[in-house]
């Protein structure tokens, strides 16, 4: 198995994206880029924490590219707003990738330029690639939460 995080706004529709996917073994949602141990979800809500919510995925790439997992997180949100996704503000809601090996960081890379050059936005894409930190696991209510009230989407 295989990790990827991806930050892309609120991580309860961006999580349940991820679990539809063949090959996903496990997603978590949590918190990672910051500078605070251990934070909560006030901490992070706070926007003084500097941590971005995300969704951690593990994956078996024999059965999925870490290309079709980086397609799903362009797909699932507006990566040319900053630190914001439709109506939720604040760093904590930011784009960003999180990469665990130089592969990982090479594919995202070129994945966001192609994306750039695709004309699909009038802006270019503001989502940041950088090394993955440590992951800090949201609280348990805010794990498969779509799921849990049998809900298929966010409001975004």
């Amino acid at each position: 198995m295989e990790k990827a995080a991806f930050g892309a706004g609120c991580f309860w529709g961006v999580e349940a994206a991820f679990r539809q996917l063949p090959g996903v073994s496990r997603t978590a949602v949590g918190y990672m880029g910051g500078k605070t141990d251990n934070p909560t979800y006030e901490d992070v809500c706070s926007d003084r924490t500097g941590h971005a919510e995300v969704v951690l995925v593990e994956y078996d790439p024999q059965q999925l590219s870490y290309d079709v997992l980086l397609q799903t997180f362009w797909a699932c949100h507006d990566p040319t707003q900053l630190n914001r996704q439709g109506p939720d503000v604040g760093t904590q809601y930011r784009s960003a990738i999180f990469t665990y090996s130089g592969a990982q960081k090479e594919a995202a890379e070129k994945s966001k330029s192609a994306l750039d050059a695709s004309g699909k936005y009038k802006k270019r894409a503001v989502t940041s690639i950088e090394p993955a930190p440590a992951f800090h696991m949201a609280e348990d209510y805010h794990q498969q939460y779509l799921e849990k009230r049998g809900l298929s989407s966010c409001h975004i």
